[in-house]
């Protein structure tokens, strides 16, 4: 790891002395300004800098008028100090005030049962506050990160996500009671992680967002101290989190070197004047790697299956929705903003010709292609899981194949559909663990003779989970293949995406045949007791497939709403 950092520092250093010239050339043609043509202005308008001659529009950068630096002044408004930022800063501080909560209630022996109350209701309070004051577009923290719908979404589902798995892990007997306010502490760590990844509009905010979230998520996954699967999952996951947040620094520290800025829109402006397409190649396939490694889209899933295996089922439930989202958001806005012409949503080609949307419709169809078939030969269920994880980011990549608003808007509505049918299964999968104490899919034989209420809406899950109608996840499966015939582009990549929906129907319903058409080999044939608690996290998770079938044109609507970025 410090030789990656050293390297990325030499780096820094060559790229810096070797390109320069790009900004030194914008800063020199300001102080030149006395030989511009007078009718020649640059100013920001809206979303975008324009520059005007004679009435027409013309290139920025080559406006004799045009500096860097009072180009970054309008841009951002540094009255935007730490303190007023606090004021817009509420849900995260509410957060914050959940973890010291912990801390405090941790120490004092009979405080102790009240922790579990206080974070749940730390999370409903910082959801509560999102929903009843919806942000405005806008920067805080002296232009760290940005506010907007968009993020606010991604937030959303954060909040979800974490709240359902704190449920669950209440009940679950992986999770023992003397570590279970270490392990709600880590949880809410990983939440303030999340918000501010899918909110850093800076490289060293990023960088920082991304830690943030990996750190605490190694320890999640050895939480189980006396399990040695659980450490090995730990062990993996920190040396392939270590080698992908290196090469994720060395794109960053590439970056910087060409453009002389932290700030992603100042990146952008930047690297659209200096031309050089092999440097914004190679920074682009390294900050790949590091976004690729948080969502685990191939080559860089082969941690998943072990890590999603050897944490607790709780925990997995958590990696396989929460971080996924964070890299899938992170992934929108930095790539929509430094990698295209127009740095935005209304994008609708690469920066400098750089082709990188075929290389994500590759990795696309390579993503979902080994989720699925490695899928196959699973006998363990978390196992199977992470796999059908990993071919499903393969499915939301292909809205980030083509440039265009609805494609992000089929990304963004894929990614909320999936929460709900993914976590209703990892319920269903933390409910049969604790009665059955294994994660086998023979474990599950016989189970809906004795739970048929939790094994019809688990069967709703998978249907959901395979893209079968009439769930949500044909709908989304639906959404993001359109927008490819609407494009005209990468067709190929829908006909793979068909047949990878065929495969996956074999190894989902496995567990369906399993449920309902296999004996298990305990003669016991009496009802397991469920938990009217556990029954009803279980039935309104897997309801949602159902639901937003039969009504999901508002939930569009709002994501459509949600994409009205602050982008300037």
């Amino acid at each position: 790891m410090k030789k990656i950092l050293l390297i990325s520092l030499i780096s820094l250093a060559t790229v810096w002395s070797q390109n320069s010239s790009a900004i030194s050339t914008l800063e020199d043609s300001s102080k030149n300004s006395s030989d511009a043509i007078e009718c020649m202005e640059w100013f920001v308008n809206s979303n975008t800098i324009e520059c005007w001659e004679n009435g027409e529009a013309c290139n920025i950068y080559k406006c004799p008028e045009y500096d860097l630096k009072q180009h970054e002044e309008l841009l951002f408004d540094d009255s935007n100090d730490n303190l007023v930022s606090l004021l817009s800063f509420i849900p995260e501080l509410i957060i914050i005030i959940g973890l010291l909560s912990i801390i405090l209630l941790e120490i004092i022996p009979n405080a102790r049962k009240w922790i579990f109350h206080t974070v749940t209701g730390s999370i409903v309070l910082a959801f509560l506050y999102m929903v009843l004051n919806p942000s405005e577009n806008g920067t805080l923290f002296m232009n760290l990160i940005a506010i907007d719908p968009f993020s606010t979404f991604f937030k959303i589902i954060f909040l979800v996500s974490t709240l359902v798995v704190v449920l669950i892990s209440d009940s679950s007997i992986e999770i023992k009671d003397d570590i279970k306010a270490e392990y709600y502490f880590l949880i809410l760590v990983v939440l303030l992680g999340l918000f501010l990844m899918s909110s850093s509009i800076n490289l060293l905010m990023i960088y920082l967002a991304v830690e943030l979230v990996s750190i605490p998520s190694y320890i999640l996954a050895g939480i189980s101290k006396n399990n040695k699967s659980s450490n090995e999952a730990s062990l993996k996951y920190v040396i392939f989190g270590s080698f992908a947040s290196g090469l994720m620094l060395f794109g960053l520290s590439w970056l910087y070197g060409l453009t002389g800025s932290t700030n992603i829109y100042m990146v952008h402006h930047a690297l659209a004047s200096s031309g050089n397409e092999l440097m914004l190649f190679m920074s682009l396939l390294f900050i790949m790697v590091g976004f690729g490694y948080k969502i685990s889209m191939a080559p860089f899933h082969y941690w998943t299956p072990d890590v999603y295996e050897g944490a607790a089922t709780p925990v997995t439930a958590f990696f396989s929705v929460a971080p996924k989202a964070a890299g899938i958001s992170i992934l929108i806005r930095f790539f929509y903003t430094v990698f295209t012409n127009d740095s935005g949503f209304s994008s609708s080609s690469e920066l400098l010709d750089v082709n990188w949307t075929f290389i994500i419709a590759v990795l696309s169809a390579l993503t979902m292609t080994i989720g699925n078939i490695l899928a196959l030969y699973q006998q363990n269920v978390k196992r199977m899981l992470a796999y059908s994880s990993i071919s499903h980011v393969g499915f939301m990549l292909i809205g980030f194949c083509v440039l265009s608003y609805e494609a992000l808007a089929s990304m963004m509505f894929y990614i909320f559909i999936y929460l709900f049918m993914n976590l209703g299964a990892f319920a269903v999968a933390v409910f049969v663990k604790n009665k059955t104490g294994g994660d086998n899919v023979d474990d599950w034989n016989g189970i809906a003779s004795k739970v048929p209420l939790i094994s019809a809406f688990m069967v709703i899950a998978l249907v959901s989970l395979s893209g079968l109608p009439p769930t949500s996840g044909f709908i989304a499966k639906f959404y993001v293949l359109a927008e490819l015939f609407r494009m005209e582009s990468y067709r190929w990549l829908a006909v793979v995406a068909i047949i990878n929906s065929v495969i996956s129907l074999y190894y989902y319903f496995r567990i369906v045949k399993a449920m309902y058409f296999l004996e298990s080999d305990n003669k016991n044939t009496d009802k397991i007791e469920v938990d009217i608690f556990d029954k009803w996290i279980v039935v309104g998770l897997c309801a949602q497939p159902i639901i937003f079938y039969i009504y999901w044109s508002p939930l569009l609507d709002f994501i459509r709403s949600s994409l009205s970025i602050w982008s300037s």
